[in-house]
């Protein structure tokens, strides 16, 4: 697909004209999505979220931790620690797989340490930590979908 910096100039433009903090434009199978932070992202097919099924209020028993993860997501976002994704992508817990993880609850982290991946487009982006601290809570699972500004990590 060829990137048409025209369009996302323009659209930069009116991100800042209409004071908005993020705007897409979808042309048939192509998405131009610009938001604020430096983000830029281009793709052929728009991700679309699973439809939520109501099972009654009780955990869905495939996914046991899921439950738990989107309570602790819910009390983190407004969380001075948090480190929310700033991108939609998949996220990736290691370097490769069958590695070992980057960080996990407990760990000590330093500003500037790899804490996980958000691939995006076939590319990896390292997501850093951007202070030091003790991750407190990985709201995330390896291979998980998130989306932009999903809180992916509490650290204290």
């Amino acid at each position: 697909m060829k990137i048409d910096k025209d369009a996302i100039r323009e659209l930069a433009e009116l991100l800042n004209e209409t004071d908005l903090t993020e705007i897409e434009v979808a042309d048939n199978d192509k998405v131009i999505r610009v938001s604020r932070g430096g983000l830029v992202a281009a793709h052929a097919a728009p991700m679309v979220a699973a439809p939520a099924v109501d099972n009654g209020g009780s955990p869905d028993p495939a996914a046991p931790g899921q439950a738990n993860l989107e309570a602790a997501a819910a009390n983190a976002v407004n969380h001075p620690g948090a480190v929310a994704s700033p991108m939609v992508g998949t996220v990736y817990m290691s370097s490769e797989p069958g590695a070992s993880p980057f960080v996990s609850k407990g760990s000590n982290v330093q500003a500037g340490d790899t804490l996980l991946i958000v691939e995006a487009m076939k590319v990896m982006n390292p997501i850093k930590a951007e202070k030091s601290g003790v991750v407190t809570q990985v709201l995330v699972e390896d291979a998980q979908p998130v989306e932009f500004g999903e809180v992916l990590i509490v650290i204290e």
